[in-house]
């Protein structure tokens, strides 16, 4: 008999955002290849009129139906008040979701009523060093679960940078279903690119308050485009006056949502670049969570050399083989004339590095074995 997978998402408010869906289907995809039945939860606020519930659910089920999983959404409230029960019409019944095997939580804080129906359920934390600060400073409630993972590799080690919320993480790379990212050769004049949003929050920790947004991750490095040899595009959701600044700098810039809006839209803006470069928010880099974006593993997928920031010491992610890790623009500069210099050798370990270490299938199978034991 199928073991079920309900896979906690949260993506109702971010629909034009091919990026955030694709990263919780490589987890999806990933335990359906290995003869898992998946439901997809998401939450809805129950203030929310039924008939705009319903029609934010079609969107999502027009995006899903593409990878057969249209008919497999169930709805719960964010709340301890009820969904109306007009709200989840067309959905799966939240009590056969519950009846699942197991629970496994990428939308963090679905409420705890929810969460104990399960027999099973694992917390998958993607956002790691933020996920333990906001749980510590009460910024985020997170019900108990049987199992907590975590993709940051710093997190709840000895000399971590910030709190493991008294909880036992275990490590698990971040996922990428390797049959939905072939290798795709790219146009040679091709930019390096990224998708990213551009403002965000600001951290208070300890003493330190920045603002934790991906503008502040790039703009020490908005002279490169004017340095490199190579074409630099940034996709970006939402850039407003600053646009005009980097455009100035060289950086030539799309709309995100343009772009990128579905999962095949993003695919097909990644598979067309040549390799990656992106900055990765500060509190990455400060906090040292050895943090790798699920985006990037779609490049390294689709065989694009990827040109990162540097966010922490890791036990198999390379410095410079077909992902490169820099931490100043001296570097940056370095890392993407190697990787265009012997493009095909990088382009093969790229691929090689997402087949070894981040095949969704092998992910899921070791979250399931130690969530279910």
């Amino acid at each position: 008999m199928a073991t079920t997978v309900c896979l906690a998402a949260k993506t109702l408010q971010v629909l034009e955002a091919g990026g955030a869906l694709s990263c919780y289907l490589n987890w999806a995809l990933g335990l359906r290849a290995l003869g898992c039945d998946v439901i997809w939860l998401e939450a809805a606020e129950p203030s929310t009129s039924s008939e705009q519930v319903r029609a934010t659910v079609a969107a999502l089920k027009t995006r899903l139906d593409r990878y057969g999983l249209a008919d497999s959404v169930a709805l719960c409230s964010w709340t301890a008040e009820p969904l109306r029960p007009e709200a989840t019409t067309g959905c799966v019944d939240l009590d056969v979701a519950c009846a699942a095997d197991l629970l496994l939580n990428l939308a963090y804080d679905i409420p705890a009523q929810v969460v104990e129906r399960f027999r099973r359920s694992a917390l998958v934390d993607v956002d790691p060093g933020l996920t333990q600060i906001w749980i510590t400073a009460g910024q985020m409630t997170v019900a108990p679960h049987d199992v907590y993972f975590t993709i940051g590799e710093t997190v709840g080690q000895p000399g971590a940078l910030f709190p493991d919320c008294g909880l036992t993480w275990c490590y698990t790379p971040p996922a990428v279903f390797l049959p939905a990212w072939p290798v795709t050769p790219a146009d040679s004049a091709a930019p390096y690119t990224t998708v990213t949003g551009w403002w965000g929050g600001w951290m208070d920790f300890r003493g330190e308050n920045y603002a934790n947004r991906k503008r502040d991750g790039f703009f020490p490095f908005l002279d490169l485009p004017r340095r490199a040899t190579v074409p630099l595009e940034l996709a970006i959701s939402g850039a407003g006056p600053d646009e005009a600044i980097l455009r100035d700098r060289g950086w030539r810039v799309s709309e995100a949502l343009t772009v990128a809006g579905t999962p095949w839209d993003y695919r097909r803006y990644i598979q067309a670049s040549r390799g990656e470069f992106s900055c990765a928010k500060p509190s990455c880099v400060r906090l040292q969570n050895a943090w790798l974006s699920d985006r990037t593993l779609c490049y390294l997928a689709s065989g694009k050399p990827a040109v990162v920031q540097h966010t922490g010491p890791s036990r198999f992610l390379p410095d410079a083989a077909g992902l490169f890790r820099f931490r100043d623009l001296e570097e940056a500069l370095r890392h993407l004339e190697t990787a265009t210099a012997d493009y095909e050798r990088h382009s093969k370990l790229a691929r090689a590095l997402a087949e070894e270490y981040c095949d969704a299938q092998k992910i899921a199978a070791g979250v399931l074995e130690r969530a279910l034991a």
